[in-house]
């Protein structure tokens, strides 16, 4: 009766209704302190002394090594022993990951590097200044369509924006807004680019097409029986007429298309094929939400689950923006492959270099603008300034020290706040750092970094105390030393991996023997991981089930619970926004909070939950789950229509590992013969996805679901698909509500 009038109370203060209730009512009791939930609720640790059982221990190990467990691993944990499995997974070297590296193959702009991808997939900035300075289109057929059509959209969403029209973006999904040219407002170089260069653009789009066929600019729109009639044609054929239009057309025949036509338009072509399709809109979309579903796909699918946790790890602490500016995500893909994934579990020092180095920490944190006051360049500036006062290509030139990375290296990236460094030692680093840039990467440069000694100052500087003699781009390298070894960087190493992998207070005797195992092995991450596992602290009874999972844990571990199939990773990107943690979208560099209340509150719970029942059900696009699969009633369809009390403990076993609380059981069981509970999820999850951006005003959703549309080939988005009314099975709201409980939400 309590819980029908609480549901009753929160459908009318429109709390999210069903699941709101059904959330609160859950949490209360076991999970959440007393007090106002309506806005931040504090997590109550469950007191525990009892030792850890040999299950529990698997179990644990799982939830905090791993995105969480599928089902089977926890008999693998205790079939090959707690330090073994450990150990083979401090070695991914020695894991296949054929699973993932297949699921990866329909990205293959993330195999090239970052000057191939801008070369290929150019952005709104490299196009405008290809026609500041008169560059032709590239001849190569498909990569001659991208860059017209691409010209095309762009020169549309102009024209929309200087009439007062709306104009969609990517802001949800993470993305830069192609549209606008998004350029994080922070571009200096973009301000010597033309202001007026939509309708140059749009001419050289259609100079460049004459005499190839195509057709000219301002013909009729297509009509439907030309859109179906292109759909309807072989995938050689498909292709080749849509390479063959003009930009014009491209962008008609792009307005004719409906959302369930786009799995057929995409049908039978190649991944490389439906990716060149899609970077016919504007490439900058496509490449960064590849990016942003490479790093869902890793962390559901990879068999290398400790790396991968190490890599989300590392990927927070070397915190990027992927909408700094329309080059970043470019770089993003190289970014994790190439600087953190390597060296997830080697050397801190060797990472360290490798993001100081990173073209997409050296244009985040704006290295690549700095440039010594006294240097060559510096000079010519200031001449130039003399002589063309006023000047655009004066102004663009960059003016001096940017203070950004070295503050950040010091202050969250090695020795953390209190650790001993001045103002003085600020700019010390980043007069060592004066030089390390990008290569050309507004003008269709590499994109690769590179260090200009025309930029860097000369002369000895003084860091912590150290006297580091004039030396070019050796002496930011010998910063990175003094800080990769400093005794406060090991302190703050490891007490931030304490806390992602033991406690939101980790116990102050294992963060010292960590720091002494980082600094007696030189920063080696896989031995301070081991004197974390093989400390009693790891192991206690205080600490079991005592961390809130994330986001980004709680939508990975669910997926792997639920042994979920995902087809199309881009509405998962969308839910990551949905629940506050976009993927790349931590607009301050000091990453994520692995703290439970940064992570908790009423609203927040509703939030999972609906993700948590639009995911059992299925309605997710582009992910199927299967429970009667899950449970090993693939052949018995009954189970899924009628389960029983029986099958509601089988499901704790399989989502959970152990027994749920008797009050998430009650709840459970209480409810999962309620089809409202289902729907009311459902339609509260497609409201949140429809929502404006709180955090950027005027954002909206119509970019991202245009761009999940495109991406519908590989099994739908939010453009298609979802059906809030579908009917769910009992089964599936049992699940759900076991993966919304507080129960699944502790690791």
């Amino acid at each position: 009766m309590a819980m029908d009038r609480n549901r009753s109370r929160m459908l009318e203060i429109g709390k999210g209704a069903v699941t709101g209730a059904l959330c609160l009512v859950m949490a209360a009791p076991q999970a959440f302190a007393a007090g106002d939930t309506s806005s931040s609720t504090k997590v109550a640790t469950p007191v525990r002394t009892a030792a850890l059982t040999q299950n529990e221990k698997a179990l644990h190990e799982l939830n905090r090594l791993t995105f969480g467990p599928r089902p089977g691993d926890e008999q693998k944990v205790r079939e090959m022993g707690l330090d073994a499995w450990f150990e083979w997974q401090l070695h991914p070297e020695q894991i296949s990951d054929a699973d993932l590296d297949a699921r990866l193959e329909q990205f293959p702009a993330l195999k090239l590097s970052s000057g191939d991808l801008m070369k290929r997939y150019p952005s709104p900035q490299i196009l405008k200044q290809m026609e500041r300075v008169g560059m032709p289109l590239p001849s190569d057929p498909v990569e001659h369509a991208i860059y017209a059509d691409s010209m095309a959209f762009y020169n549309a969403a102009q024209k929309k924006q200087a009439a007062g029209v709306p104009v969609a973006n990517n802001a949800a999904a993470g993305l830069p807004d192609m549209a606008a040219g998004d350029d994080g407002g922070d571009m200096a170089a973009s301000k010597q680019m033309s202001a007026n260069a939509t309708a140059p653009m749009a001419a050289n789009a259609a100079a460049a097409t004459k005499g190839k066929g195509k057709r000219k600019l301002n013909e009729p729109a297509m009509g439907r029986g030309d859109v179906e009639a292109l759909i309807a044609l072989p995938p050689d054929q498909r292709m080749a007429r849509l390479v063959a239009m003009s930009p014009e057309e491209m962008v008609s025949f792009r307005e004719g298309v409906k959302p369930f036509e786009i799995p057929a338009l995409m049908q039978g072509l190649t991944p490389q094929q439906k990716q060149d399709v899609a970077a016919m809109q504007g490439g900058t979309r496509v490449i960064g939400a590849e990016a942003l579903e490479e790093r869902m796909l890793r962390d559901v699918y990879s068999d290398r689950q400790l790396q991968a946790v190490m890599d989300d790890f590392w990927l927070n602490h070397f915190s990027v923006y992927v909408r700094k500016n329309g080059n970043e995500p470019y770089l993003l893909a190289s970014y994790e492959r190439d600087a953190i994934l390597p060296n997830a579990l080697g050397k801190f020092e060797n990472l360290l270099v490798a993001t100081a180095k990173s073209p997409a920490m050296l244009m985040y944190l704006d290295n690549w603008q700095s440039i010594g006051p006294d240097s060559l360049a510096a000079q010519r500036g200031k001449r130039l300034g003399e002589m063309r006062p006023g000047s655009k290509l004066a102004q663009a030139m960059p003016k001096g020290i940017n203070e950004n990375y070295a503050r950040e290296l010091m202050e969250l990236h090695t020795l953390g706040v209190n650790g001993g460094y001045t103002q003085q030692d600020v700019i010390e680093v980043a007069k060592c750092f004066t030089g390390w840039t990008i290569d050309r990467p507004y003008q269709g440069g590499g994109g690769e970094a590179i260090f200009d000694e025309t930029r860097h100052e000369g002369g000895s500087k003084t860091v912590l105390g150290h006297v580091i003699k004039e030396n070019g781009s050796k002496e930011g390298m010998e910063v990175l030393h003094i800080l990769a070894t400093s005794p406060a960087t090991a302190h703050f190493i490891s007490t931030k991996l304490a806390e992602r992998f033991v406690s939101d207070t980790p116990p102050a005797h294992m963060v010292d023997m960590m720091a002494a195992t980082f600094l007696r092995t030189d920063g080696d991450i896989k031995e301070v991981l081991r004197t974390m596992f093989h400390s009693p602290e790891f192991w206690s009874p205080a600490v079991y089930r005592a961390k809130v999972k994330t986001p980004i844990e709680f939508v990975a571990s669910a997926l792997r619970a639920s042994d979920a199939q995902v087809a199309n990773p881009i509405a998962l990107v969308q839910v990551m926004q949905q629940l506050g943690m976009p993927i790349y979208g931590m607009q301050t560099p000091n990453g994520y909070s692995w703290q439970a209340d940064h992570w908790v509150s009423s609203n927040a719970l509703v939030s999972r939950m609906n993700f948590a029942l639009v995911l059992s059900s299925g309605r997710l696009p582009g992910t199927k789950t299967d429970w009667p699969q899950v449970l090993g009633d693939g052949e018995d369809s009954s189970v899924a229509v009628s389960p029983t009390s029986k099958t509601e403990l089988h499901l704790e076993n399989v989502i959970l590992g152990e027994a749920a609380g008797t009050h998430t059981r009650e709840t459970v069981l209480a409810n999962f013969n309620d089809p409202t509970v289902q729907q009311t999820a459902a339609q509260n999850f497609a409201k949140t996805a429809e929502a404006p951006n709180t955090e950027d005003s005027g954002d909206d959703m119509v970019g991202a679901a245009k761009l999940m549309r495109v991406k519908g080939g590989r099994g739908g988005g939010y453009g298609q698909g979802f059906q809030a009314d579908k009917p769910g099975t009992p089964l599936d709201t049992m699940a759900g509500l076991l993966l919304g409980s507080p129960d699944f939400q502790r690791r």
